[in-house]
């Protein structure tokens, strides 16, 4: 479909969707821009990318623009985009956080060539080397604004995300911040904390290694993902994030309170009334 497709960053995502977009024939030819020309040889070396060319020369020959970095640096980056692109171009950006971006691009004059998307997958893991096959299959990706963009930008989009296998809901910004920051940034702040808890407490770094089961594991895996990446989302989508935080810490509260109390009836009633999120994740 695209002759030149340029992926702005070269980590976990957006090598992903390179990896994805040449397997499914829309893409003939990828450049890369990162930061680093370590992230970039690297990517070459993948084969997650066919050419590294700074953001000015990559935006000038690329049909498709895909926007895969730290929400922080997304605006300013997506503002050059903007600049340079002409309406026979598509930009999308696959950024954690809607609102600040959409809301820094209402008035841009080509605000009609970027569709904003969120595709709802990843892993602890970052950089060129995290980029996995298949990555999207079953998952979901939000689409937001899609008034705001060009019909037929918006039609693309929808067709890529789909031949990857993703099925595509439709929000707009607030709602995604508000959605995201229960169902994603939520839990990467529990796991931080979580992680934090044990490393403060259990001295014996054996201990951990040796009785950890597959819960704990489970539960702090996300603590293993770049800060750098995740402290910017938190910041960006700091009101939501501290409304969902303060409700968390609230429901930690209770349970403290049970075993104060020897309360074990409200016990189970808490941990029974948990059990009802077995009708929504099987």
């Amino acid at each position: 479909m695209f002759n030149n497709v340029t992926i702005v960053g070269v980590g976990l995502i957006s090598g992903s969707f390179s990896l994805a977009l040449k397997e499914k024939g829309f893409a003939k030819h990828v450049i890369g821009v990162s930061r680093t020309k370590v992230s970039e040889q690297k990517a070459l070396e993948l084969g997650l990318i066919d050419e590294a060319l700074s953001l000015e020369e990559a935006v000038k020959k690329s049909d498709f623009i895909y926007v895969a970095i730290p929400v922080d640096a997304t605006i300013p980056v997506m503002k050059q985009i903007m600049d340079l692109v002409t309406d026979k171009q598509i930009v999308a950006d696959a950024g954690s956080t809607k609102y600040a971006l959409c809301d820094a691009l209402k008035d841009h004059p080509m605000r009609q060539c970027f569709v904003a998307t969120h595709p709802m997958w990843g892993t602890e893991y970052s950089g060129p080397e995290a980029a996995v096959h298949n990555a999207f299959s079953g998952r979901a990706c939000v689409i937001c604004e899609k008034e705001k963009s060009d019909k037929e930008a918006v039609e693309i989009i929808e067709k890529i995300y789909k031949e990857l296998g993703m099925h595509l809901v439709y929000m707009d910004a607030d709602a995604h911040d508000m959605h995201a920051a229960y169902v994603s940034h939520i839990s990467h702040i529990t796991s931080f904390a979580l992680a934090n808890t044990v490393l403060e407490k259990e001295k014996e770094e054996d201990a951990i290694f040796e009785l950890a089961g597959g819960g704990f594991e489970s539960t702090v895996r996300l603590a293993k993902s770049n800060p750098s990446m995740w402290a910017p989302i938190f910041m960006q989508n700091r009101e939501n994030v501290l409304d969902v935080l303060n409700e968390h810490i609230a429901q930690l509260r209770k349970f403290k309170a049970c075993l104060e109390k020897e309360n074990v009836e409200y016990l189970y009633e808490l941990m029974e009334n948990a059990n009802k999120i077995k009708r929504i994740i099987k």
